[in-house]
């Protein structure tokens, strides 16, 4: 019989291998959803994994990589940081909606003015309405001892009825013919957060993509905050003895995923989507806990992993529109992505072992 036996510590070369046994999973798995919806499987795979980077249009489709990879990326970042210390902030999609209803605020406030301070006063706006949002839980816990859990979850669903408050209401177009939605930022220059070199997907929201993993690598392994943040989570007891503060770090950690989601709704709201809507909010919070996991909590192993869910984004897009995919058949196979990266995972800390059964004469 198979039997799991705890390893003294965990295997590093399972670690860097589970997940790419958990994509591979996940196209079996995957194929053999689409073949019970009656799609060819091995196309449905090759539209999603092959077609946005060799496909006929790929010219289009990827640059498209580094913006659905970017606000990804960006919130992920945050997230790996608390999840490393045992601090699990599950509500970065309400940071992300906050973040972009404060820094499309800032900027409609001064519509029509041209200025150049105008979109850094909305990067703000934006950064410190996700870490404001963030800072509640933080508070709750370090106050009251809450579930962080839970109450940045239940964030998530006030933030949306504030979406659609301000887009029916403060935010609204006076001149969109009672429609919904804000004006749109795309074609208010000074609030737009547009490509840097044409046609190459490269906005702001990259390029703060890019330096947060570099300084999170950076405070990770040469910082003594980062030693206290792997510390707290890999042996809480020895962080006390090692001088940590528990509190401060919570409001740390959920301080920082807080405002980079914040940051990552900005530069969403400000660049493709362009506008304050009722369904502004894609899930890029949510999914952005797959691509923490995926990516091993690790900064480089997370611009990897967003990379290749904005893959599947983008691919999923256009197997809906060539195979008739449904949208939620494609959100079914993202979620299987997590739910065999987790699976595989228990060969990071357990090996199979096969036991003899003796039978009794």
């Amino acid at each position: 019989m198979l039997k799991l036996e705890k390893r003294p510590q965990p295997s590093g070369f399972w670690s860097w291998l589970t997940p790419l046994i958990a994509v591979v999973v996940t196209m079996i798995a995957g194929g053999l959803l689409f073949g019970l919806l009656g799609k060819p499987p091995l196309e449905a795979i090759r539209t999603i994994f092959w077609e946005p980077i060799f496909g006929e249009f790929s010219f289009y489709y990827r640059p498209q990589l580094l913006v659905k990879g970017a606000p990804l990326v960006l919130i992920a970042i945050g997230l790996s940081l608390g999840f490393r210390a045992g601090i699990w902030n599950i509500g970065a999609e309400g940071q992300y909606i906050i973040g972009a209803i404060c820094g499309a605020a800032v900027g409609l406030a001064f519509y029509p003015t041209e200025s150049f301070i105008i979109f850094p006063l909305m990067v703000l706006a934006g950064l410190l309405g996700g870490c404001a949002w963030a800072m509640i839980p933080a508070l709750l816990k370090v106050r009251f001892g809450t579930n962080e859990i839970l109450v940045s979850l239940m964030l998530v669903y006030v933030a949306e009825q504030l979406l659609a408050a301000m887009a029916l209401g403060p935010l609204k177009n006076p001149e969109g013919f009672g429609f919904p939605g804000s004006r749109n930022l795309q074609q208010y220059p000074s609030a737009h957060n547009a490509e840097i070199i044409a046609g190459s997907g490269m906005h702001w929201g990259v390029v703060a993509a890019f330096i947060a993993v570099i300084f999170a690598y950076i405070l990770l392994n040469r910082h003594i905050l980062g030693y206290h943040i792997r510390l707290t989570g890999q042996a809480p007891r020895a962080a006390r003895f090692a001088g940590v503060r528990p509190r401060l770090l919570i409001l740390f950690c959920l301080g920082t995923s807080g405002a980079l989601a914040g940051l990552a709704g900005l530069f969403e709201v400000a660049g493709p989507s362009g506008q304050i809507s009722i369904d502004f909010n894609v899930g890029y919070g949510f999914t952005a806990i797959i691509v923490a996991f995926l990516g091993r909590l690790h900064p480089v192993g997370i611009l990897l992993a967003g990379l290749l869910m904005a893959l599947t984004y983008i691919g999923g897009e256009i197997a809906q529109s060539n195979m008739g995919l449904p949208a939620a058949a494609i959100q079914l196979f993202q979620g299987m992505l997590l739910f065999f990266l987790l699976a595989v995972d228990v060969l990071t800390n357990f090996r199979v072992r096969f036991k003899k059964v003796e039978v009794a004469q």
